[in-house]
């Protein structure tokens, strides 16, 4: 019996390159199964799926998340305004749980930088703190805020209820139409969490007045804010 050694090589050849396809297909079919569910688990940003937590108020108090760029500018002016009785820089509306300041700047977490609002109803209401957050930043910039650029910055409220809901899309109507002439990006949100930041960020303008940002980004801020509402100061 004689073989015909090309025709042979050939056969072989072409077996192993049936055998690679089917193998590299198994591969890629195994990767298909696998790899969206574990970037779905990491990555999940739907509403259902995101960790909750519940604000802590004092009784008689309450309190709204709002997030107006960057935290240490919005932290400043409402720590100022009568009625307001605290106010905690954090990290709010994100998919990770206890986020760090560097997790955040990295913008794969999904939160904002916000501010914890807690106030006497008695003596401020949710529309006058909500009027104030038009006023001491620009609603109409989408993920930005001056030279602070990424979805960490974004403008946004966050409602715990209907009645809450209600009172910021009004406030933002208001707004749209009086102050900002239709171009505001702002979120209405409902509320899913609120993570304290780090202690060097609580209080951080009063702390550091003289610091290159607070001098020349803050200070500008709290002055428009002090002249619009001095009526609404509370005493020095």
């Amino acid at each position: 019996m004689t073989y015909d050694l090309s025709t042979t090589y050939i056969q072989i050849l072409t077996m192993k390159i049936f055998i690679f396809s089917i193998l590299t297909l198994l591969l890629l079919a195994c990767n298909a199964n696998s790899q969206p569910k574990s970037n779905q688990k990491n990555m999940q940003n739907n509403v259902e799926n995101l960790p909750k937590n519940e604000l802590s108020v004092p009784q008689g108090l309450d309190a709204i998340v709002i997030a107006g760029g960057c935290f240490w500018c919005t932290e400043a002016v409402y720590l100022q305004l009568k009625g307001v009785k605290k106010v905690e820089s954090g990290y709010a509306g994100g998919h990770v749980v206890n986020p760090t300041y560097e997790q955040v700047c990295d913008k794969n977490t999904g939160h904002t930088e916000g501010i914890k609002v807690v106030f006497d109803p008695k003596e401020v209401s949710l529309a006058e703190i909500l009027e104030v957050f038009w006023n001491v930043h620009d609603p109409t910039t989408l993920n930005r805020q001056g030279n602070d650029v990424g979805p960490q910055y974004r403008s946004e409220i966050f409602y715990r209820n209907q009645t809450e809901k209600e009172i910021a899309e009004a406030s933002k109507a208001k707004a749209n139409t009086e102050i900002w002439e239709g171009n505001i990006v702002t979120f209405v949100t409902a509320y899913t969490n609120f993570y304290a930041a780090e202690d060097y960020h609580q209080n951080f303008y009063n702390r550091n007045p003289n610091q290159g940002y607070c001098a020349y980004v803050i200070t500008p801020k709290m002055k428009k804010f002090q002249k619009m509402y001095k009526d609404k100061l509370k005493p020095e």
